[in-house]
């Protein structure tokens, strides 16, 4: 197993060798550059939104909508479905609502939930927490009914109460698969974020990338994603660190 800085290293290798062939694909006739943009003129584009605070204030708002949606939706949707381990009644006539709403695109919500909390903050944390909300609930409730049977047994032969052998053996039995739909609602929850700031926003990365979309900067448009996929490894950083937490 290669050591992790030497995995660091052959990753840096491999972005630069990637900026270089595009770079001489561009400079060689081979990429269009008004199709495709430049490294040299990506990083150039990125350096002036730095200097001008625009890509941090775009970049701390479309990460605030992705987290706070992560959190609400994620919490949510994963203490209701362990909460459905203990109706299984219920759990049976809603699971055709959530194969449903799982399978709806849910950016077809976005035009609904603008209309009921405006083009404001609120309007963007709401489409992620939705977003992540299924994910985590489905998932959640998966991962209690795969739960080792013979531990539910052995409880119930000891006397457990079904509400006792939800919290000592359901609910950390399931926590892998919750942590894994934390690293899927990740994704989600900025595309939550995006979609909104597409539709109806004035600021953010989503807008930046639409806006600069419009006018052909591509540039601009590089910026934008590759400051998404930055604010997407911190947030993938974090649970890692809360994996960690869990498993000591």
């Amino acid at each position: 197993m290669p050591s992790p800085s030497r995995v660091a290293l052959y990753q840096i290798a491999l972005l630069l060798a990637l900026l270089a062939l595009w770079e001489a694909g561009v400079a060689l006739g081979w990429l269009p550059v008004f199709l495709y943009g430049r490294p040299s003129g990506v990083i150039a584009k990125g350096w002036q939104l730095i200097l001008s605070g625009e890509l941090a204030r775009d970049a701390a708002l479309t990460a605030w909508e992705a987290i706070a949606g992560f959190a609400i939706g994620t919490v949510l949707g994963s203490a209701a479905g362990l909460t459905l381990w203990l109706f299984p009644t219920g759990a049976a006539v809603l699971r055709p609502y959530m194969i449903a709403l799982n399978g709806l695109p849910k950016i077809a919500l976005a035009p609904l939930i603008i209309v009921w909390f405006g083009i404001g903050l609120g309007s963007k944390i709401a489409i992620a927490a939705i977003i992540t909300f299924i994910v985590a609930l489905i998932t959640a409730q998966q991962g209690a009914k795969e739960v080792d049977a013979d531990l539910v047994k052995l409880m119930r032969s000891l006397g457990a109460s079904r509400l006792r052998t939800w919290r000592t053996v359901i609910v950390p039995g399931a926590m892998p698969w919750i942590v894994s739909a934390f690293r899927l609602n990740v994704g989600f929850a900025l595309i939550g974020a995006v979609v909104g700031e597409y539709i109806a926003s004035k600021e953010g990365l989503g807008y930046m990338i639409y806006y600069a979309g419009v006018l052909y900067d591509l540039n601009a448009v590089w910026v934008g994603i590759a400051a998404l996929m930055g604010v997407a490894l911190a947030m993938y950083g974090a649970i890692d660190l809360i994996e960690r937490r869990l498993r000591a």
